[in-house]
């Protein structure tokens, strides 16, 4: 076999097993990564260049090699969750850098950080001065939390008195053109429902649609495929048609399936009306 044909069997192989132990490992070793995780990973990646590249590395050698890394990482991580001592030794603790205001220069020392890395991460952290901080740690990951004074803390409608309004997560109901029936039931939305939210914000149907969301207050947003962005609103008075001809259907299969002659002379009356009020409306439009 061609030696550049080799070599990429041999990536192709490792970036695969790499990609089944990361999502067996969790979604810990990409977000919240302690020094542990950060070993096991460069020594992960070292052993999937060594697998791509080094041919004198046979293939069951380099897989062999990186399952046992990998298998050592998840056992860790179990001891860890059982053992408060044991994960306090591999993943250390949070050190604590500000507190009643004060920063703590021992500590600063202990982890290496100087002042200007301190308001470096006080600054992503939205505090721009010391005298807003009154506790800052910088975590086991290596991220920093910081808890401002009581003073410097933003005003939330609880402080005020206000009435505070249920909150919900919100929900995307349609994703490329397709409607996500299982998220619109959970917020109580009918399709006939959003459609008639999706034509007053200029689409005729839902494949028009890109991306559909609702908020925990009902709002509907509508984004549009970037072609059928510049089509007109539909009028409303056009939306209350529809409705009105929707209404007139219902009415007439409710009239065909009653056995009740009362009841079907009132659905039939109804529907007179319906067509009546639908034949006004058109003539409206067509003199404006």
């Amino acid at each position: 076999m061609p030696e550049f044909l080799l070599i990429l069997v041999r990536s192709i192989i490792s970036f695969i097993v790499i990609l089944l132990m990361a999502r067996i490992m969790g979604k810990k070793q990409i977000s919240h990564l302690t020094f542990f995780d950060y070993v096991i990973g460069i020594t992960i990646g070292s052993l999937a260049s060594e697998i791509s590249v080094n041919q004198n590395l046979t293939m069951i050698d380099g897989l062999l090699a990186l399952i046992v890394f990998g298998g050592f990482s998840l056992l860790l991580s179990f001891i860890s969750m059982k053992s408060i001592r044991f994960r306090m030794l591999v993943e250390g603790r949070p050190t604590v850098l500000i507190q009643n205001g004060k920063i703590l220069e021992e500590n600063l020392f202990k982890v290496k950080m100087t002042l200007d890395d301190l308001i470096l991460f006080l600054r992503e952290e939205n505090a721009f001065t010391f005298s807003d901080v009154e506790l800052a740690v910088l975590e086991t990951n290596g991220r920093m939390s910081v808890m401002k004074k009581t003073d410097r803390q933003p005003v939330t409608r609880k402080d005020l008195g206000l009435d505070i309004p249920p909150e919900h997560t919100p929900k995307v109901v349609i994703m490329d053109g397709n409607v996500l029936k299982k998220s619109l039931t959970q917020m109580g939305f009918s399709e006939e429902q959003l459609l008639e939210e999706v034509k007053k914000q200029g689409a005729h149907r839902f494949e028009d649609v890109f991306a559909a969301q609702i908020d925990s207050k009902g709002t509907v947003f509508v984004d549009l495929y970037q072609e059928q962005a510049t089509r007109p609103e539909i009028k409303q008075e056009q939306l209350l048609t529809d409705k009105l001809k929707k209404a007139q259907k219902e009415l007439e299969t409710l009239a065909s399936k009653t056995k009740d002659s009362k009841a079907k002379a009132a659905y039939e009356k109804e529907m007179g009306t319906l067509s009546e009020m639908i034949r006004n409306i058109d003539t409206f439009l067509k003199m404006k």
